[in-house]
């Protein structure tokens, strides 16, 4: 091969012809890079990208693993979103009683803006905590359900928000803690019923992503 080649961008020009009698045998010979389409080559690499087409998934797991993120994984996502929720709802049902409790009084002008915005926070941040706090004990429960058991499934999701609903009003009395437990237990059993059904629903798809 000589230097002239070497110092030759790469082009998606026919090969030129060899002196060997196999090729030149066969009349019907045809390049190989006549068979794609005239996408330009990279001017930085010297490389056609047109020959990494990837045939593999793009993102590589462990033989023998889910190929889902696990409770820990989206226990951030969980509580994140619990706290912003309840933020939003907060906030909204606080917009509500604000002007509902001015409209009573009378009150305008800067003193209604001040008690609105007092409302707002102070229901905002109360739920926001209460969502929050539901959401880490539901995770922490889901996680530690996982790696005692070894599996993630609909037991661990009834078990969780059965233990998160007594652990949230464990310190209300005995009654209350059993509701909260009812509720939980209820609220998780409902979830996993809709799993159960989108599932039969979907038989041929990938299964769903406990949470």
């Amino acid at each position: 091969m000589s230097d002239d080649y070497l110092r030759k961008p790469f082009s998606l020009a026919p090969a030129p012809a060899v002196d060997d009698p196999q090729t030149s045998a066969s009349g019907n010979y045809t390049p190989a890079t006549s068979t794609f389409s005239n996408t330009p080559a990279s001017p930085y690499l010297n490389y056609d990208s047109r020959f990494l087409r990837q045939a593999q998934p793009e993102f590589i797991f462990p033989e023998g693993a889910n190929k889902q993120r696990g409770r820990f994984e989206l226990a951030f996502s969980q509580i994140g979103t619990s706290v912003m929720v309840g933020g939003g709802i907060g906030g909204l049902a606080g917009v509500y009683n604000g002007f509902k409790v001015t409209n009573a009084l009378n009150q305008t002008g800067k003193l209604r803006r001040t008690q609105l915005i007092n409302h707002v926070m102070k229901q905002g941040s109360g739920t926001a905590n209460t969502l929050g706090t539901l959401a880490v004990l539901y995770s922490a429960c889901g996680v530690l359900l996982q790696y005692a058991r070894d599996q993630d499934d609909n037991v661990n999701t009834v078990i969780a928000g059965t233990a998160t609903g007594l652990l949230y009003k464990s310190t209300a009395g005995l009654r209350k803690c059993a509701l909260g437990g009812a509720i939980g237990l209820g609220i998780s059993s409902l979830y996993c019923l809709y799993l159960l059904a989108q599932e039969s629903n979907n038989t041929n798809s990938s299964s769903p992503k406990f949470l």
